[in-house]
């Protein structure tokens, strides 16, 4: 049922997807027949509370059906404040744009941009959003840049690189949110299956995503933690994400730091085994964000908070565990992921095969969690740095608090409810070093392999 729709129709059907009503081709058209704004608002305010009150469809029905729709209403508002509550409502509900275009790169780090679709999350906030599957990263950022998209899913250091000019044109971006943590892995070949000693990985051929990713950056980090520099010592390929699982498979690569679904799909196919889970360099480490170009907070506020709730409550969402399964089925079919379930089931809840005889437990292996922490965003700045992408000074903390909007967030999540940390800085564990973000530049100065 749309958000839209009559509560106290008895023959209407609350928690479903599609038209109930029965006289539109598709939900967006039901929803556009809603002309009258105040009506709109009043609706998803009345259909809020009777989801709260009978979140069993049937038993809606025949309360209704025993009482009778006015009295019904009486009688729940005596119970809730009905009248302030859509006055409250009204006066946050004035969109000033519903329809909106948002990109997606088809990998479970877009998990709450994608279900927020076909899970009501946008529909709950009177948005008409079309998702917009998108082959890679230059696409994305070029489409972002270009304003074909209102918002995107984008890799968590692209915002940064694109504010700063760094691979295109200088393109202010703002991180409302982030999307994921955890959630990426090295992959090998199982031709390399006697190679688990990183120092052995001298000549070999890796994939990565995207120059501006954590994949770039975490793989960097690894690789030259065991004492191999990224930029001599192996080759770097970037390649959009689906064609990792193809070039592993044809021997165009050794093995690849990659999102997931893929690193799990390799091994479902019986070539490869996973090498590193991301979180075991870095738990709780960022990879994508959402991102909106700069000023749309500004010119289209209510839209804005309105894209937010509904983003950093599918986040919250997707974090538990009991609410993966219905979201692997949301999220598989071929115009999301287009992904087996079996290969998500096992991406998503931690129970995974290693593709070397084993079956690992780890329950963390992908998570989700919105608010986008400053700190994070100077470690991204500190390896971009140190990899001379960023040429010359740079402004860390600037920078990191200009991008990333956590003082935004962390007003906006107490307002739907949702926990913030209380500052928007933290100290970091990458293998083991501690980052303190109030010391970038001595903490780059400590790195022995660095290109600055």
């Amino acid at each position: 049922m749309s958000g839209f729709d009559n509560p106290f129709d008895p023959d209407a059907t609350l928690h479903r997807a599609g038209c109930s009503c029965g006289r539109h081709h598709s939900q967006a058209d039901h929803d556009a027949a809603m002309q009258n704004e105040d009506a709109r608002v009043s609706r998803v305010v009345e259909s809020a509370v009777m989801r709260g009150l009978f979140p069993d469809d049937q038993l809606r029905r025949n309360f209704l059906r025993a009482v009778g729709a006015g009295t019904a209403m009486a009688a729940i508002s005596t119970l809730f404040p009905m009248g302030a509550a859509k006055a409250l409502a009204a006066e946050k509900g004035k969109l000033e744009k519903t329809d909106l275009k948002i990109g997606f790169v088809p990998i479970t780090c877009a998990t709450p941009i994608i279900m927020a679709g076909p899970m009501g999350f946008y529909e709950r906030e009177g948005l008409n959003v079309s998702l917009q599957k998108t082959a890679g990263w230059a696409v994305v950022r070029d489409k972002v840049q270009n304003k074909e998209y209102d918002a995107s899913h984008l890799l968590s250091p692209m915002p940064l690189a694109m504010s700063l000019g760094l691979g295109s044109a200088k393109q202010a971006v703002d991180v409302a949110t982030i999307q994921n943590i955890n959630g990426q892995a090295i992959t090998l070949h199982l031709k390399h299956k006697d190679k688990l000693n990183p120092k052995d990985w001298k000549g070999m051929k890796f994939g990565l995503p995207f120059d501006y990713s954590i994949h770039n950056l975490l793989l960097r980090y690894f690789l030259a933690e065991h004492g191999l520099d990224p930029d001599k010592d192996v080759e770097l390929r970037m390649m959009p994400p689906p064609d990792m699982v193809a070039n592993l498979r044809a021997g165009n690569i050794d093995g690849f730091l990659g999102p997931e679904p893929f690193n799990q799909r390799a091994v479902y196919e019986g070539f490869a085994f996973i090498h590193t889970l991301s979180r075991d360099m870095w738990d709780g480490h960022p990879c994508c964000a959402f991102g909106v170009k700069e000023g749309f907070y500004k010119e289209y506020p209510n839209t804005y908070a309105a894209l937010f709730r509904a983003i950093a409550s599918a986040t919250d969402y997707a974090h538990k565990p009991e609410n993966r399964k219905a979201i692997i089925e949301a999220i598989a079919p071929a115009n999301y992921l287009n992904q087996p379930i079996p290969v998500l089931e096992q991406v998503m809840t931690g129970r995974f095969a290693d593709g070397l005889g084993s079956v690992k437990n780890v329950p963390d292996r992908v998570d989700f969690d919105p608010f986008p922490w400053q700190s994070m965003a100077v470690w991204i700045l500190t390896q971009l740095k140190r990899w001379n992408y960023i040429k010359g000074e740079v402004n860390y903390k600037a920078v990191a608090e200009d991008v990333f909007r956590a003082t935004d967030a962390r007003k906006r999540m107490a307002e739907i409810g949702l926990k913030a940390p209380a500052s928007s800085y933290t100290k970091h564990t990458i293998m083991g070093k501690v980052f303190d973000p109030a010391k970038p530049a001595e903490y780059l100065n400590s790195f022995a392999i660095k290109r600055t």
